[in-house]
């Protein structure tokens, strides 16, 4: 099983994002034999990215999976696939598939009319994938989002003077269309987060996930009391400090399972939880299985 850490090259490094249309000849369908299918999967690449992915699939069929699920994507079908999401994706249609993938990284639009959304956006509660439902409920969602990739990829290919202000309004305009076309609320609004006060605080769990992360510490980061910290970072973010942490630890715990050849001990001091029966405990409560049934889905193909 071949996993690596996909780097994205912007075509602006101002706007942050990378959009490119593929073209893939035609190949005869998988048989339907279910070992046939996941044999045939192994031969393709799990891969990952800190940027959150679209896909839009112009022609044929286009198999995606990640850990969670499968997806397949017919003409006019958009998946959105969340930052350092592990994915893989093949061609399943005869005729050929053309497709555009959109890479961007979110964190360069947030700016202060986005930040009473960034904890949703940043998959503080729920990975961007569960907003797929929309694109399968939501013929209309899906077939905006559909054209705001098109905009995107066509602006940034062109270069057209004032290319740069457009394929940042319509990454707003994606993003606002998710925000409308969330029927499920998850995406709602919360109170208002200062980035000069949060911004420096995650970069610094992200930093330090290997080690001991003192909430003293990062109070004294952030200018305040651990008290009033405590109770900022939750009525900011929706979760207590610790929570906020244990998630991004197990998630990268995740990936560590399946890009490294560490056993789960190794993996858990990795990721700075020295406590097995702790670690098992996130893992599962974060998961829903442990970390030898999320090698099993990996290996299946997410199914």
């Amino acid at each position: 099983m071949e996993i690596y850490k996909e780097p994205i090259h912007y075509q602006n490094p101002v706007l942050c994002i990378k959009v490119w249309k593929f073209e893939q000849p035609g190949r005869p369908r998988p048989k339907p034999a279910v070992a046939a299918t996941q044999e045939q999967l192994q031969n393709v690449r799990w891969h990952y990215h800190k940027e959150v992915e679209f896909i839009l699939v112009q022609k044929g069929i286009h198999e995606i999976h990640t850990p969670n699920r499968p997806y397949l994507l017919h003409p006019g079908d958009v998946v959105v696939i969340g930052s350092s999401q592990l994915h893989r994706g093949r061609p399943y249609s005869e005729e050929g598939l053309v497709y555009i993938v959109l890479h961007v990284d979110l964190e360069a639009y947030f700016d202060p009319a986005m930040m009473r959304y960034y904890r949703h956006f940043s998959e503080v509660h729920h990975p961007l994938e569960d907003l797929n439902y929309m694109f399968r409920e939501n013929e209309n969602v899906s077939r905006e989002v559909g054209r705001i990739i098109e905009r995107i990829h066509d602006e940034i290919m062109g270069k057209s003077t004032g290319y740069e202000i457009a394929a940042s309004m319509h990454i707003k305009h994606l993003l606002l269309t998710l925000l409308r076309g969330d029927t499920r609320g998850l995406l709602q609004a919360h109170d208002l987060v200062d980035p000069g006060v949060m911004k420096p605080i995650l970069e610094h769990v992200d930093n330090h996930l290997s080690e001991k992360i003192d909430m003293e510490r990062v109070s004294h980061l952030a200018g305040m009391s651990y008290f009033y910290f405590s109770k900022y970072f939750k009525k900011a973010m929706g979760s207590s400090f610790t929570d906020y942490v244990n998630r991004k630890r197990i998630a990268k715990a995740e990936r560590l399972l399946v890009t490294s050849s560490q056993n789960v001990t190794e993996i858990a001091r990795a990721v700075g939880i020295e406590n097995m029966a702790h670690f098992y405990e996130l893992f599962k409560r974060f998961n829903g299985c442990t970390p030898k049934q999320y090698l099993r889905k990996i290996d299946s193909g997410g199914e």
